[in-house]
Parts: C-alpha cells; sequence; structure tokens
C-alpha cells in the first residue's frame, strides 16, 4: 500500500506540472491577452493606453521576458536573479527576454496589417531580474496578485471571500444528489420497464437534454416572478443575500442577512444543480445495476435463498457502486470550480462566477490560480477514486 500511494504521488506531481504549464501556455497564446488591441489604438482615443501605460501593462505581467522564465516564476518563484554557489554569481548575463521590442506593420493579407516584433532595442538578463517583485509560487500557495478584480491584491483574498459560497452551493446539490440519485437508480433497476422505471428514465433523460439554464430561467420564473405577483409562495431569485427586507407567503418578512435569508436564497441554485446531477447519476447507477443483476453469483445467492434486500444491498449494490464511485470522485472539482453556468444566472458570488468574471476582464492571475487548483483536486479524486474501491469491494488491493 504505502509503496503503491508512494507512486501515485509521484505520478500525481507530474501530471499537476504538465496541466499547470498547459494552462500556462494556453492562457498566454490565446487572443485577447493583456495588450489586445492596444497596439493599433489611436493616441487620446478613451480606452487607448500612453506608451508609459503600455510599458507599465508589460512589467506587471512580465512580457518582457521569455515564455519558459515567466513560468517558472509563475510556478515556483525562481529565477530571481542569477545563480549565487559558493559566493559566485553564475549566469548573470544570460538574455531571458526583451525589455524594448521593436514593432513594425507587416501585411499579412490584403488590406490587412499586423504589429509584429521585428527586433530588439534593449534586452533583459538574468541579473535584471534582482528587485523585481515576485512570489514564492503556486505551488507553495502564492496565485500572485489580481490585475483588474482586486486592483493589485493577492488573489487569494477573491479565493478566500468566494470558496464558502460555492462549497455551500455545491456541497448541497452534491450531497443531495446522492442521496437521491442512488436508490433511484437501484430501485428502477430492480423494477425494470415497471411504470416507476418509465418514470424515473424519462424524468432522467429530460434532466439530462435540457440546459442548465433553462431549468435556471424556469425556476426564477416560477417561483419568483410568477408567485410575486400572485401572492403565492416566493423564493429570492439571484445574489446570496437580499439588500432589504421582503415578505415571503407564511414566513413573513424576512431579515436580510439572517439565516433564513441565506437559506431561500440558495434553494433555487441548489435545486437546479441537484436536478441536473440526479439525472446523470441515477441513469448511471441504473445501469450499472442491471449489469450486474444479471451476473451469475447474483442468481446464485439468490439460489441459495438468500433475502431478496440481501441479494440487493450486499451482492449487487456494492458490485454496482464500484464504476459509480469514478464518476462520483470527479465531482470534487466541482466543489471547488462551482457552476459557473447556475451561478451566472442566479448572480451566486462563487467560484465559477469569478472564473467568468476573471476570463472577461482578462484577469490571467485569477484565471491561471483557478485552473492550477482544479487540476490538482482533480488528480486528488483519483487517488480517492483508487482507495474507494478498495473500502466498496474487498477483493480489490492496492499493491
Amino acid at each position: 500500500m504505502t509503496t503503491y500511494l508512494l507512486r501515485r504521488f509521484l505520478q500525481m506531481l507530474v501530471v499537476v506540472l504538465l496541466s499547470a504549464a498547459a494552462s500556462y501556455g494556453i492562457l498566454n497564446f490565446a487572443p485577447g491577452g493583456p495588450l489586445a488591441g492596444k497596439h493599433n489604438c489611436i493616441q487620446g482615443q478613451k480606452g487607448c493606453p500612453t506608451p508609459d501605460e503600455l510599458q507599465r501593462i508589460r512589467a506587471y505581467f512580465e512580457l518582457d521576458l521569455d515564455l519558459p522564465v515567466r513560468f517558472s516564476r509563475w510556478l515556483i518563484g525562481h529565477p530571481r536573479g542569477p545563480i549565487a554557489l559558493a559566493g559566485q554569481s553564475f549566469f548573470a548575463e544570460a538574455i531571458i527576454g526583451c525589455a524594448k521590442p521593436v514593432e513594425q506593420s507587416v501585411q499579412v493579407a490584403p488590406g490587412k496589417f499586423e504589429t509584429q516584433v521585428v527586433a530588439c532595442a534593449q534586452v533583459v538578463r538574468l541579473k535584471d531580474l534582482a528587485g523585481r517583485r515576485v512570489g514564492s509560487g503556486v505551488l507553495t500557495g502564492d496565485f500572485g496578485r489580481s490585475w483588474t478584480l482586486l486592483r493589485d491584491r493577492p488573489v487569494s483574498e477573491l479565493i478566500r471571500s468566494r470558496l464558502p459560497k460555492t462549497l455551500q452551493l455545491t456541497g448541497w446539490s452534491t450531497l443531495l444528489a446522492l442521496v437521491l440519485a442512488v436508490p433511484l437508480g437501484v430501485y428502477s433497476a430492480v423494477k425494470q420497464y415497471s411504470r416507476f422505471d418509465y418514470t424515473v428514465t424519462t424524468l432522467a433523460f429530460l434532466g439530462s437534454a435540457m440546459p442548465t439554464f433553462f431549468f435556471g430561467i424556469g425556476f426564477i420564473l416560477l417561483f419568483s416572478i410568477l408567485p410575486k405577483g400572485a401572492g403565492l409562495f416566493y423564493l429570492p431569485p439571484g445574489s446570496a443575500l437580499a439588500v432589504r427586507e421582503y415578505a415571503v407567503p407564511g414566513l413573513g418578512m424576512v431579515q436580510p442577512g439572517s439565516a433564513l435569508d441565506a437559506m431561500l436564497h440558495a434553494v433555487l441554485p441548489v435545486a437546479v444543480l441537484t436536478l441536473v446531477s440526479v439525472a446523470g447519476f441515477s441513469r448511471f447507477v441504473r445501469g450499472s445495476m442491471l449489469e450486474v443483476l444479471r451476473q451469475d453469483y447474483v442468481r446464485t445467492a439468490r439460489a441459495k435463498g438468500l433475502l431478496e434486500r440481501l441479494v440487493i444491498s450486499r451482492h449487487a449494490l456494492r458490485n454496482a457502486l464500484i464504476p459509480f464511485i469514478t464518476v462520483f470522485v470527479f465531482s470534487i472539482p466541482g466543489l471547488f470550480a462551482g457552476a459557473i453556468i447556475t451561478e451566472s444566472i442566479f448572480s451566486w458570488p462563487g467560484m465559477g462566477r469569478l472564473f467568468l468574471l476573471a476570463l472577461n476582464s482578462a484577469d490571467y492571475p485569477v484565471a491561471m490560480a483557478m485552473l492550477f487548483i482544479t487540476a490538482v483536486l482533480t488528480v486528488i479524486a483519483t487517488l480517492l477514486s483508487d482507495v474507494a474501491y478498495t473500502v466498496v469491494d474487498p477483493r480489490i488491493r492496492l499493491g
């Protein structure tokens, strides 16, 4: 077991490094970067930066450094200057970037011109990194500083403020989906082709086929807009807390910021996420359960005279849950990343909406931090799935 876990940790480290490099490279090469549209704008026009502002943007994102050097400083906080060994500095004159690129408008198609770097007027050497501000790297939990959302403040402040709301939303929805989906899937498989099976299957197909925003907008219409005019039970449609008191039929006046206010605001987004998750989970459990019920050892258990509930719970269910574990554990990264569409529809101040805001405002430190944390949680989820296999099925051993 120890040897297996050590080997898996080494594999996880490699996967995390590769995923971090991939996400960093994608965001650096994707169009719409920090300097997108700022080179060819007319000076004096609204939104057009001055040459000094362009230089400040390049310095903030360290665009004057080569990509491998930028990635290394983002990941581990090094290099910070020349390598010092035995009182001597090495590679101080190594060229690692360009501080003043020479740009020229180049025709790339008839009537279309692009600004391209044709030379370098001032190079950046390794010794020039001394004195620059740099964090300790994302591997140590230092995710850098926000560019637009917090204006040069630590990204960790944003994550700490948004994460509890996301865990509240996704945690409850995942728990409810698990409690509802497994019994529905098992009973639907045991009562195959019954009215209950047909009903659950139809609803599961509907929940899987319809997009999340359809249920979100529909729930707002049914439980927020229509009841408000008809005097029926009302649920708030958006945000996490109210800004003023409001009336709920049967509950009276609800004070903003109270526990009841927070619970009512969470009902609709939790219901949407639970509905979508139950649809997928129940279908998967049903299919896995049907496959297990046809196995010889299940028929043998019945032939020995065991009670049907013991056959289902001890022999069939435990084996049917093995493939379902793989699907379920990968919902763990979603507990951190949040639900982008649902949080956007309900204006929920969570991590999913934060990620969307970061991409729209080109706040790359925030976006890259969330991608990195999601990658780490994904590889942890794979390890948890392997360990969970041994709990569900004693025949499986990790070695």
